[in-house]
């Protein structure tokens, strides 16, 4: 996969030589020489990684990633500082300040290629989210005000056979978040399946393979967007690949700084709540595209698409499809006697008594106003046209409580019936059917069903 990577680096060597070994693997390379140049490339060419280099004149590698960080247009790219220092508090500090990694010069280019492709991946998932989600808000479907995201302390599952190790990790972390240890694969996949806001695993266990573990996160749908830390031994590189390979997310090496295990759990937890904030929109904005908001029902968008596919197994021989489209009664006169809000009661209390009165196959929808369609698949007309008089006797029998129960309305329906003939296949035809079956009823003094014959 290739990325777009912004380098940043006052040294125009340093910048020559990464660009010159990211060009060779087919990555797009874009350049910066100081801090504000790079917050402003930044903001209009939308990296997809930043490669920051710490020790700058003016504004350093620490405060241009917090600059970064903060900006709700570019929280999202990863950022990589690289630095000839190696200092614990240097690489802790950048983690603070919120990079995603922090690598050492002179750069291992393995080690530098496996980081930029696992950001890469991250960074495309993140990309997606949010591009669904922007599509949703124009749509109108998602509010434009920012959800609160949640706090920083989370679930966190410790994954050790090394007791002493994982009890320490454990006492660490309580500070902040909720930890809890298993030492066991067995055990761990069980309680990762949530929820569990981080998986940190010891990839050197002794009595378990800590990278088939990761693997099994990954490919067991319910744990794969749960972010994982892997603990390794950075003289073990094989491992260290290959952990970065499957889809770790972030590596503590050994031995463990309780600081930096605690900036790279928070770290992880932090992007893992944003992109849970997406999904949350995405799936919120996906239900709203197929709801009418009032009733709670599927809406005419949804049924279309329903509809269709089920006709289409009909005219292959299969089971026939009945639609019942049902009008409140005299609608209108309930809305200019009582107003719009008693009329929205009632619309609210049918979609309840019609819910309550069809089977778990059917599909009831709200068509538009006061009208409603019911999908019933696999049914023929005789079994329709009883459903229908047992949802009309349901409505008529029992008057609407309106007004906070101050009121009570005597409602009625008329309902037209028409059942899929053999061989066809368009929607529409079924729809015109039930329509002028529904005319007919209404027209003969409602309150009645009327099934059109084929």
């Amino acid at each position: 996969m290739s990325a777009r990577i912004l380098v940043v680096d006052d040294i125009e060597a340093n910048v020559r030589l990464l660009e010159a070994k990211l060009s060779a693997e087919y990555y797009e390379v874009l350049t910066a020489g100081d801090g504000a140049t790079a917050l402003a490339v930044a903001a209009s060419e939308k990296p997809d990684i930043i490669l920051l280099d710490v020790m700058m004149p003016g504004m350093d590698g620490f405060q241009v990633c917090r600059r970064l960080k903060d900006d709700p247009e570019t929280r999202h790219i990863p950022v990589v500082l690289v630095t000839a220092l190696d200092g614990r508090s240097d690489r802790v500090a950048g983690l603070e300040a919120g990079a995603d990694e922090f690598l050492t010069k002179p750069i291992d280019d393995v080690m530098l290629f496996a980081r930029v492709r696992s950001l890469t991946r991250l960074k495309a998932v993140i990309d997606e989210l949010r591009e669904r989600e922007a599509s949703g808000r124009r749509m109108g479907l998602i509010g434009a005000a920012a959800a609160r995201m949640a706090g920083t302390g989370g679930r966190v599952l410790i994954v050790d056979d090394h007791e002493r190790q994982a009890t320490r990790i454990c006492t660490e972390l309580s500070i902040e978040h909720r930890p809890v240890m298993e030492a066991t694969p067995e055990a761990a996949l069980l309680t990762a399946r949530g929820p569990v806001d981080l998986v940190i695993v010891n990839i050197g266990a002794k009595t378990f393979d800590g990278l088939r573990f990761a693997a099994n996160l990954r490919s067991d749908e319910a744990t794969r967007n749960v972010p994982v830390l892997a603990i390794v031994d950075f003289d073990e590189r094989p491992r260290l690949m290959k952990a970065l390979e499957i889809g770790v997310n972030d590596i503590l090496g050994k031995p463990i700084d309780p600081q930096e295990l605690a900036a790279r759990a928070k770290t992880q937890i932090r992007r893992k709540r944003y992109t849970d904030y997406l999904r949350d929109n995405l799936d919120q904005s996906l239900e709203l595209a197929v709801t009418d908001q009032l009733t709670g029902l599927h809406n005419r968008r949804y049924m279309t698409g329903q509809i269709g596919a089920l006709m289409k197994r009909a005219a292959m021989g299969g089971e026939p499809v009945s639609l019942l489209l049902l009008d409140i009664d005299h609608f209108k006169k309930i809305n200019d006697s009582f107003g719009h809000d008693v009329g929205d009661e009632v619309l609210k209390e049918f979609a309840a008594r019609l819910a309550s009165n069809v089977r778990a196959i059917d599909l009831p929808v709200r068509y538009g106003g006061e009208e409603f369609v019911i999908v019933m698949p696999d049914t023929q007309m005789l079994d329709a046209r009883r459903i229908a008089e047992r949802i009309r006797l349901h409505v008529a029998g029992s008057p609407f409580r309106v007004m906070g129960g101050q009121e009570l309305l005597s409602v009625t329906i008329s309902i037209g019936v028409a059942a899929s003939q053999a061989g066809e296949d368009d929607a529409q035809g079924l729809l015109k059917r039930a329509d002028e079956a529904l005319y007919e009823a209404k027209s003969s003094g409602r309150n009645r069903v009327i099934a059109h014959a084929a």
